[in-house]
Formats: structure tokens, C-alpha cells, sequence
């Protein structure tokens, strides 16, 4: 059966691909990784919209997807309806900051959102804002080269961004008024979940969208007949994991072995 295909500006996706792995352990995955053009969140619109539909092209014609996973919020925002019309046939799951659950889950009533200002900026993203109770207040932090910082591992500037960045944002904590939940709204700022926590301490809760997108990504497969069942009956020798590159494979085959975990094989290759 054809893998499920994966992309990102860089490797932020991978936390999307460890959780659909984890999500769907017998299937096969292609991961693309478009660090060459990266980072999007900082790129105007049709930047986004043209590496989108390229590289979904290249994943549908070089790779026969069965399914699409953008696994990207400013791609996602910028880019799905564009996708899901060039390929109609094809169930394509995006991935959005999760507003809703945060907001459920916070007591304080106000929640912190950190995401590329290219996220912030969309229509989908003030649409989503929108629809959220007026009971909850939302607190929205642009965090300019975090992904970038995060795309290069660079751990001191990092925490430095983190720091700034949070440190504009008001007081956290389970206080009244304070920001009891924050939304992780770039698939990159996953990797920096330790550097936050650090920072906002155990009463603040951090929330990404990767499970979510796999819980999605695994009903929609089901749903359409298209989730590997054969495979799923208990052998997991068939499912692999290609990952490719616009940038460099080291970058990326370093953080995938330190992020990715499981037994599924591996293959780094490089995307001209």
C-alpha cells in the first residue's frame, strides 16, 4: 500500500510524524522537509503557496501518496484549500493551533498563543481566533527566529527567544488573571517544550496540535478504507520512513534521531 505523505518548512513536522507514527504504527511515511526555502513564518504568502503546492505535487507524482499530512500551521493557513483543490481525490488533514482545547482546558480563562507572525496574520487563524468563547481571553505572541533557532538547534538562543518572547506576554500560572494554558502554534516550538516549561513553571499547561492531527489523519484513513489494515493485523516489518530534504540532510538526520523513536527503518535523502 502507498505511504501517507508529511511536509514542513523544516523538521518542526517531525513532531507531527512521531505522533502519527505512534498513532498509526504499520503504515508508511514520506517526510518532507523544505528547509532550503524555510523558514515560512516569516515568508510572504506566495512563498507559501507555491512551495505547498509543489511540493504536494512532488509527493502525489514522485511518491503515489495515498494521503497528505501539512504538518505546518502557516502552511496549513496559507496553502489547504489550494492543495485540496489540485488534488481532489486525495484526503489531505492541515493542522491549526489548538484554540479550542486550550481554551477548555483553562481555568484562569486566559491563554497564550505563541506562533510565526505569518500564522497570526492569516485569515484562518483570525477566523479560528473568532470563534472562540469571549469568556476566554487570548494573549497572541509573534516569535520571530525561534523556528529558525530551533531548525539550527542552537539551545542558547533558544532559551534566550523563549525568554523574550514570554517575557512580553503578561504573568503565568494558576493566579487569577494569569495564563494557565499556552498554545504551541508552529510544529517547531514542540522541540523547545523543555525550554518553556522551564521558564512558566508546573502550573502552566503547553498544548501542540500533533495527536490531534494524528487522531484525525487515522479516522479519515479508516473512514475512506485507505488505513493499512493488512500491516495493522500485528507486522510492523513493512512500515518505513523516507525523509527528504530541500536543505541539509545532516540537520535532518540529526534531529530525527534524536526525535523520532520506534523501530520503523529510516532513509535520509536530499531534494534537489
Amino acid at each position: 500500500m502507498q505511504p501517507i505523505g508529511v511536509f514542513d518548512s523544516g523538521v518542526g513536522g517531525l513532531s507531527v510524524l512521531q505522533a502519527l507514527r505512534l498513532e498509526l504504527p504499520y503504515e508508511r511515511f514520506v517526510y518532507v522537509s523544505d528547509a532550503g526555502h524555510a523558514p515560512y513564518g516569516e515568508r510572504d504568502v506566495a512563498h507559501v503557496l507555491q512551495r505547498s503546492l509543489a511540493i504536494g505535487d512532488y509527493l502525489v507524482r514522485s511518491h503515489g501518496v495515498r494521503a497528505l499530512v501539512v504538518a505546518c500551521n502557516t502552511a496549513t493557513a496559507a496553502a489547504i484549500a489550494a492543495l485540496r483543490a489540485a488534488h481532489p481525490a486525495l484526503p489531505i488533514v492541515g493542522i491549526e493551533p489548538a484554540l479550542k482545547p486550550a481554551a477548555a482546558h483553562s481555568r484562569t480563562g486566559v491563554v497564550g498563543v505563541l506562533a510565526t507572525r505569518g500564522t497570526l496574520a492569516s485569515d484562518k487563524f483570525q477566523a479560528l481566533l473568532q470563534a472562540q468563547s469571549a469568556q476566554v481571553r487570548f494573549v497572541l505572541q509573534a516569535c520571530d527566529g525561534l523556528a529558525a533557532a530551533i531548525e539550527h538547534d542552537d539551545k542558547s538562543q533558544i532559551r534566550a527567544l523563549c525568554a523574550r518572547y514570554t517575557g512580553g506576554m503578561g504573568h503565568f500560572g494558576a493566579a487569577p488573571g494569569a495564563i494557565d494554558t499556552v498554545v504551541l502554534g508552529c510544529t517547531h516550538y514542540a522541540f523547545a517544550t523543555a525550554a518553556l516549561q522551564t521558564l512558566l513553571g508546573p502550573d502552566v499547561r503547553l498544548l501542540d496540535a500533533g495527536q490531534p492531527v494524528a487522531q484525525r489523519t487515522r479516522s479519515l484513513l479508516s473512514n475512506e478504507n485507505k488505513q493499512n489494515f493488512a500491516i495493522a493485523a500485528g507486522d510492523k516489518t513493512s512500515a518505513w520512513v523516507d525523509l527528504w530534504t530541500t536543505g541539509a540532510v545532516n540537520t535532518l538526520q540529526d534531529t530525527a534521531q534524536r526525535w523520532l523513536t520506534g523501530t520503523a527503518p529510516a532513509r535520509f535523502m536530499e531534494l534537489g
